[in-house]
């Protein structure tokens, strides 16, 4: 069957007509801030504490925007006798944001947890060199990250928290039988009873 001639337009005509009747939905951007969705990748925070320079982050970024260099410190012994020890300290941790895809490759493969998602968005910058974040502006974006979704009330017990318990379990029934003995014990005679 043959297509009527001009009935692509009316249709399109169709669809401009019932666009124009519906109101706008236009948000008022900088006045109303918008709801993001609650995993929206914006900026990359770092927790400074728990990084320990392992470097996967820079390896395994795709675009090598993240720069970091670190020095190593010698940490005296933890017991007496003991030999010296040496850990990295970060001297710089910066993210070039003007060449960041966003990809959140850094945040997966980090093992200490001390990279994290922010919502954060607005931080344009007059000259490109400004995007590139240093370590004090990436902890400011750390205190914005969203708290971690609530676990379903379904779901199994992670394994960590089962191992816990089940050891804090295991070390208070030992401390409850080491005091039952003591209490048990029937008292010793007294002077003169046989």
């Amino acid at each position: 069957m043959a297509p009527i001639p001009g009935s692509g337009l009316a249709k399109g005509l169709a669809v401009t007509l019932r666009t124009m009747t519906r109101k706008t939905v236009t948000e008022q951007y900088p006045d109303v801030q918008p709801e993001l969705p609650p995993r929206t990748r914006g900026v990359i925070g770092l927790f400074e504490e728990n990084c320990t320079v392992c470097m996967l982050c820079a390896r395994e970024c795709p675009d090598w925007c993240i720069y970091i260099d670190s020095h190593k410190e010698t940490v005296p012994p933890a017991a007496p006798g003991g030999r010296e020890r040496s850990r990295n300290v970060l001297d710089r941790f910066a993210i070039d944001f003007s060449l960041c895809m966003y990809c959140g490759i850094c945040i997966e493969v980090c093992p200490f947890d001390a990279l994290f998602w922010s919502p954060e968005f607005e931080y344009a910058e007059t000259d490109i060199h400004e995007l590139t974040h240093e370590r004090d502006k990436l902890r400011e974006w750390m205190w914005t990250v969203p708290a971690p979704p609530a676990l379903d009330p379904a779901a199994e017990e992670p394994k960590e928290l089962a191992s816990a318990r089940k050891a804090a379990e295991k070390l208070a029934a030992a401390q409850a039988e080491s005091y039952a003995p003591q209490a048990a014990e029937p008292n010793a005679p007294q002077e003169g009873e046989s």
